[in-house]
């Protein structure tokens, strides 16, 4: 995917995030303040990672009200420490109160996903392996939780099921077997998409291999099966390893000659990212 996000991708979704927040109104800020009411403001963080989602902050409040001044002071991807100021705004203080969750709370998630991401492909530095996201995403949240992958440095897997080709453990037992639901997949496509597939038994590895596919997934697979399935397929296909990887099983494994790690947990498990709002 791309390395920017457009607003028209995500209108939709920051409409229905500001609809879900804010109702009929900020009922509280209504009360205490006049429409006419100016306030100014900085974006600050209480922990070290990677900084993610300015561009997105900025469509929230632009969505509330086009005067509103934001101004992203660091770039997507900088690392930031505990303190660091990370963005400005300037408004209708009633405007700024109204966005000021929903704004947060997309920068929270991306930041968290970018600084988790960074924290898995600097553990990876200098092994040759590639990080991957999965489709573990929020539904509706896809294109910010793999951009801020990308961010983090890790590499973006498929978008969603039309653009790739990974034949599944349902996907074989549907069909029979790995070589039947290969065979079929080409009849349809040709040569057209690269075909993966996942993998849980050496046997499995083995059909996948004669079938001639283009990766191999290695899911949830003992340490001794894992390494026995990388000698059998002796780099004659691509190999993503998979399921429930963590820091310490990267750190068994990435002596390993394979060419993917693809870890869900990089946006199904995020730790959001302590930001918050201050006025002065």
């Amino acid at each position: 995917m791309n390395s920017t996000i457009e607003k028209s991708q995500i209108q939709k979704l920051i409409s229905m995030a500001l609809s879900e927040d804010i109702g009929d109104g900020d009922i509280t800020s209504q009360a205490i303040f006049k429409k006419s009411d100016i306030s100014e403001g900085k974006i600050t963080v209480k922990e070290e990672g990677i900084f993610c989602g300015g561009n997105v902050f900025k469509f929230v409040y632009e969505e509330i009200n086009k005067n509103i001044n934001v101004t992203p002071l660091v770039m997507d991807g900088d690392r930031i420490g505990k303190g660091s100021e990370v963005i400005y705004l300037q408004g209708p203080t009633q405007d700024l109160l109204a966005g000021e969750r929903t704004a947060l709370n997309f920068i929270q998630r991306m930041s968290g996903i970018a600084t988790k991401t960074r924290q898995l492909v600097d553990l990876l530095a200098g092994s040759g392996i590639t990080l991957l996201d999965t489709r573990k995403t929020v539904p509706a949240f896809r294109i910010l939780d793999k951009y801020a992958v990308k961010i983090g440095g890790g590499t973006n897997h498929r978008f969603g099921l039309f653009d790739m080709v990974m034949i599944k453990d349902n996907h074989i037992h549907a069909a029979g077997s790995i070589t039947n639901a290969v065979k079929l997949v080409r009849e349809k496509y040709s040569a057209r998409y690269q075909i993966e597939v996942e993998t849980s038994t050496l046997d499995e590895v083995r059909e996948a291999l004669d079938a001639g596919v283009n990766i191999i997934m290695l899911d949830n697979m003992p340490p001794d099966i894992t390494e026995k399935s990388i000698k059998l397929v002796n780099r004659q296909a691509k190999i993503e390893v998979s399921g429930n990887i963590d820091e310490k099983k990267i750190r068994e494994i990435k002596h390993l000659a394979i060419d993917y790690i693809s870890i869900g947990g990089l946006t199904h498990s995020v730790k959001a990212f302590d930001l918050s709002m201050k006025f002065y």
